[in-house]
């Protein structure tokens, strides 16, 4: 009697490597058998080395050609990290590719967070195979998840929505949920709430899905309103559920919400397996401000893995504790636990907070020595800041020249340290060489170079800024309030109005950039009467508005004294605005007390400036900037 196949599979896998013994055997038996015969061999490579050896092995035996093993080729070398070979596999498989490879590699792509290739592969796929191979549904998620992690995707993703309803596969829950996420990606709780409610069956990760949505998009306390609505539906939350709602206790800084949702994961008694939700919890306690539950969650838990120090050395950072942070880190040595480049950064950060220069330069020898992102991926931007905290500028732009690629946000770094330090100059020329190097900048790389073309007072530049906003559509709220603010502070108060009125429900910062313009450039009138405009429409006001136009009365005092007593009411108002905002700010005393004796009210005068004195404050010298040649 012949040896069973199935024998030859409990062989196999005790024993991967023993390929030649059985050659014959499989020399023997049919293709079909033979591949089943090899899926052990598959399992069994667990390093690359391994992989390289079985494929090495196919090759010679000429089995690469079959679908089967190429797939499980792909696979293989994405889940260790390979995607380079998982490619090479595919491109290079000699026949007409399936549904099923093309969805692998799709899926592989997701794995390796290479996104844009996904996306690609999909085009390819729908390009080649539409009309000739039935596409899997088990691609679209692939896919979906895809769109969702690329912002400049998400118009694919809503194309791929569109195709899924039209194959019937909208009423599959699996691509429901994926599409909940996309949705939820692309801010539009509308849809995602559209579809969460035309679901037929909702289990805990739909659930899951559009709590994430609402507390992604700020609507925290949608995000709770829905989870007490599962709760009441009788589904029950899981790790993954919790994880959303403790972001959103820590986002809304809320201590008795947060403990409320600590109670529920103690008594469903809820973990997660990786630790994920402990270290959220202890993140959320430092954002509530009670670091003493932060440190004792984190001293309760058994297993401090990379993300259990990482998170409380961050909590450390945010209350202020910048030392015990540090202190943190060395017991994180002495437990042999190896940080990584999240643990780094917030090690930064805390030198930075101390202004210690020597433990920043230790930690950037310890970057260098144990070659943790030896191309300053991810902490070029942190190392720039750091040194520029310390005083230290010529050497932030030394860590920037070493950037291999650099990306948006190390150049969005070094502009907005040159804003801080007052060198306008070189943020602007920085930002024009980022352009050459064909880097696109986001909103806060406009806003920041628009901001320093206004305080120059260098309009052409500025307006050239503006035709390259208007040119690749970043018109954002962020941009809009730069441009206005840029316009009033090179005199075209004329533009920045007209940007004001076409501004789509222009918020708080935007109304005080427009007020603030007028004033500035001897609109003080026109800027209280827009002041009043916004009083009108019952607009919210920050401390900023109130001193923008104290400021204004104060202009407008000096020009008109005979008419300051007419708008006494409106100062008064502001007056009890500013009470309590802010009283370590000699800019409020010192506006008032101006107000008053152009009043002739010297009583009062008198008593701002007392009050400014017994609080230890004194107004800060002025300055001014001019342009030469």
């Amino acid at each position: 009697m012949g040896s069973s196949p199935v024998i030859f599979v409990i062989i196999l896998g005790d024993f991967a490597w023993q390929v030649k013994a059985g050659e014959e055997f499989l020399e023997s038996c049919p293709p079909k058998v033979q591949m089943t015969l090899y899926m052990p061999f598959f399992r069994a490579c667990s390093t690359l080395r391994s992989l390289t050896q079985l494929h090495a092995h196919l090759l010679v035996t000429g089995l690469h050609v079959d679908p089967l093993p190429s797939t499980k080729l792909i696979e293989s070398y994405a889940q260790l990290g390979c995607l380079r070979s998982s490619r090479l596999v595919f491109e290079t498989f000699p026949y007409s590719t399936d549904s099923f490879m093309w969805g692998v590699i799709i899926k592989s792509c997701v794995w390796s967070r290479s996104y844009e290739d996904a996306i690609e592969l999909y085009h390819r796929m729908m390009s080649e195979c539409d009309g000739t191979v039935e596409i899997s549904k088990f691609i679209y998620p692939s896919v979906l998840r895809a769109c969702s992690c690329c912002p400049d995707r998400f118009h694919t993703g809503e194309t791929v929505h569109g195709r899924v309803i039209k194959c019937g596969l909208d009423t599959d829950n699996v691509i429901r949920t994926c599409l909940l996420s996309l949705y939820g990606e692309m801010r539009s709780i509308a849809g995602a709430r559209k579809l969460f409610d035309e679901m037929s069956e909702r289990d805990t990760v739909c659930w899951s899905s559009i709590i994430s949505a609402y507390v992604d998009n700020g609507d925290l306390l949608g995000g709770l309103d829905m989870f007490r609505l599962m709760v009441s539906r009788g589904v029950d939350p899981d790790s993954v559920t919790m994880l959303g709602l403790v972001e959103a206790c820590a986002e809304l800084g809320c201590w008795s919400l947060a403990r409320s949702v600590h109670g529920q994961i103690v008594a469903r008694n809820i973990v997660s397996a990786d630790g994920s939700l402990t270290n959220s919890l202890i993140v959320m306690y430092s954002k509530c401000g009670d670091l003493a539950s932060a440190e004792r969650l984190f001293y309760n838990t058994i297993y401090k893995g990379t993300a259990s120090w990482t998170a409380i050395i961050s909590s450390y950072n945010r209350g202020g504790r910048f030392w015990d942070a540090i202190v943190s880190f060395l017991e994180m040595q002495v437990s042999r636990v190896l940080p990584n480049s999240v643990t780094l950064m917030a090690l930064l950060f805390s030198c930075s907070g101390l202004g210690w220069l020597r433990g920043g330069r230790s930690v950037h020898c310890f970057i260098i020595r144990n070659s943790v992102d030896s191309e300053y991926y991810f902490l070029g931007s942190p190392l720039i800041e750091f040194y520029a905290d310390c005083g230290r500028l010529e050497d932030s732009e030394k860590v920037f020249h070493k950037i291999e690629g650099r990306d948006m946000v190390s150049w969005n770094m070094l502009i907005s340290i040159y804003t801080r330090k007052g060198m306008l100059d070189h943020a602007i020329s920085t930002f024009a060489q980022m352009l050459r190097n064909q880097i696109m900048p986001d909103s806060f790389s406009l806003a920041t170079s628009l901001s320093a073309c206004g305080n120059l007072s260098l309009l052409q530049i500025g307006r050239e800024i503006h035709g390259h906003v208007v040119k690749v559509g970043l018109s954002s709220e962020f941009v809009q309030n730069a441009l206005v603010d840029m316009y009033s502070k090179c005199g075209r108060v004329d533009w920045a109005r007209n940007l004001f009125i076409i501004a789509h429900q222009p918020s708080v910062v935007t109304w005080n950039s427009m007020i603030c313009g007028l004033s500035q450039n001897g609109y003080s009138a026109e800027a209280i009467k827009l002041f009043d405009e916004m009083y009108l429409r019952r607009l919210h006001m920050d401390k900023v508005t109130f001193v923008i136009v104290l400021q204004a009365c104060s202009n407008l005092a000096c020009m008109e004294k005979g008419r300051i007593h007419r708008r006494l009411d409106l100062i008064l108002a502001v007056k009890r605005n500013l009470v309590n905002v802010e009283k370590r700010d000699a800019g409020y005393f010192s506006l008032l007390s101006n107000i008053y004796a152009e009043d002739g009210n010297w009583g009062e005068s008198g008593k701002m400036r007392l009050a400014m004195e017994s609080s230890g404050l004194k107004k800060a010298c002025g300055h001014s900037i001019i342009e030469l040649g």
